[in-house]
């Protein structure tokens, strides 16, 4: 009648004498580990600071400040956001450093409270208030070794036991300082450090490839130092506009939407609906949602360098009951996502077929004719400049952005010599796979402290000698 409860008998008089009183029946019945060697979050902790809860704008104005959105695997990217209403004392005080480690404080999803990245530069960014930062003494644990540990499988058990849950689930300094640390000696944080800031080297390179494909484009088509119109007024006939365009708001007739269409067309070009397949996926509601099952991906879990772990699943139920659908719309390897709702005009093309489904905001873009133009070349074109503005102009005016489908199949996509396209598909690639190496390394890091905590250290050696062979 009991089987598959969780349940813990423990005296209150125990509780009372230790330093930690916890009330909450979930802390005592949490999954837990044997840690022999360890410190406590206390006693490595140098230095802790809150980050700013001061509104943020998108609008460029002020000091950029970093979000949970912008960690990038274990590392950082550019803010997207940033504060006019800090001073600039307290902004020095924020700013970030090298080796500092920033941790999740609050969020709606569990999955992400705790979660942690390593600051691998001095960056003239702070951070925002559901951020902390931590900077451990070096002595006792480097930020490297410290952040594979809180991200791997046993640090997520202990942010878990420690966090408070509420509307939000709460992991705070102080809980932080409650935690059991691992003691490892001097070689493999030195060899956890080592590997962590290889994986960065690999991610700057990974950029850079990047760029040289953007640039490449640009200066294909003469572009490179386009910079479109910041005029605001645009005199339009009522012919020209309403009865051309069905548009009436005046923000779609910028000067600078024009111009860049105008560009497009002096070279080769073609409409996005003559150069792909569009179909549309599905959205099943709700009621289909489940903590596991097939991954159910929607925009804010890709973005145009990959796949984030989907935060959504569909019920097994659901699957069987359109199992013919489900698997109509499992996209396959060269398939390119592109979103239409929110975060829209985001294009990224699958490397390998993949056993998930996306939501209805998410397109799934073939190719018709890999002779005219390449799967990779068109998804960097979709990700560019180029088409972002007619992503803008399209979807611009509402709260929520909608990119109609009528209108994505519109889109002017500049259609350059297929050498060149063959170029910019190399760097791309190479890009690609100096990325996938950053998150192996990364990958063996974490799996080495876990091999630590499992076995010993000799064995971790062991397991990132082999698993370097093989990266």
């Amino acid at each position: 009648m009991l089987e598959g409860l969780e349940i813990a008998e423990v005296n209150y008089n125990d509780i009372k004498t230790t330093e930690l009183i916890r009330l909450e029946s979930e802390f005592y019945t949490a999954t837990s580990f044997d840690l022999i060697n360890s410190f406590t979050g206390d006693e490595i902790i140098d230095f802790v600071q809150y980050g700013t809860s001061k509104e943020l704008n998108e609008e460029k104005l002020g000091y950029p400040i970093l979000r949970l959105n912008e960690f990038d695997s274990s590392f950082i990217s550019e803010p997207s956001k940033y504060c006019s209403i800090i001073d600039k004392n307290t902004y020095e005080s924020l700013k970030l450093t090298k080796n500092d480690v920033l941790i999740c404080r609050t969020n709606g999803n569990p999955k992400y409270v705790g979660k942690s990245a390593i600051v691998p530069n001095d960056y003239e960014y702070a951070y925002a208030s559901y951020l902390f930062k931590i900077r451990p003494k070096k002595e006792l644990i480097n930020s490297s070794t410290l952040v594979s540990y809180l991200n791997s499988k046993y640090g997520r058990v202990e942010i878990e036991k420690y966090s408070m849950a509420s509307n939000q689930v709460n992991f705070s300094p102080a809980k932080f300082r409650q935690l059991r640390i691992p003691k490892f000696n001097s070689k493999i944080n030195d060899i956890i450090e080592q590997l962590t800031y290889k994986a960065f080297d690999n991610l700057k390179q990974s950029q850079q490839f990047y760029t040289q494909a953007e640039n490449l484009l640009l200066e294909t088509l003469g572009l490179k130092d386009f910079k479109p119109s910041q005029e605001k007024v645009n005199i339009k006939s009522f012919k020209d506009s309403f009865l051309s365009t069905g548009r009436l708001d005046a923000e779609y007739y910028q000067p600078k939407y024009e111009e860049v269409v105008k560009k497009i067309k002096e070279s080769n070009y073609e409409r996005l609906a003559d150069l792909v397949n569009i179909k549309k996926s599905i959205e099943p509601g709700s009621n289909a949602y489940s903590d596991e099952g097939l991954p159910f991906l929607r925009v804010a879990d890709y973005n145009k360098f990959g796949i984030t772990e989907p935060q959504k699943c569909l019920s097994d139920l659901f699957c069987k009951d359109n199992l013919e659908t489900i698997n109509r719309l499992k996209p396959k390897a060269e398939t390119i996502l592109f979103s239409k709702d929110g975060s829209v005009g985001t294009a990224y093309m699958l490397r390998k077929d993949e056993n998930l489904i996306t939501s209805g905001a998410v397109l799934h873009l073939t190719v018709k004719n890999k002779e005219q133009v390449l799967p990779e070349y068109l998804t960097l074109v979709l990700n560019s400049q180029l088409v972002q503005m007619q992503a803008e102009r399209d979807a611009g005016g509402s709260i929520i952005l909608h990119w109609r489908v009528g209108e994505i199949e519109n889109v002017v996509i500049p259609i350059i010599n297929i050498k060149i396209q063959q170029q910019i598909s190399e760097k791309i690639e190479e890009s690609f796979k100096l990325k996938k190496q950053s998150e192996q390394l990364l990958e063996l890091a974490k799996t080495a402290v876990e091999k630590a905590i499992e076995e010993d250290e000799d064995v971790a050696m062991r397991f990132i000698e082999e698993g370097l062979s093989h990266i």
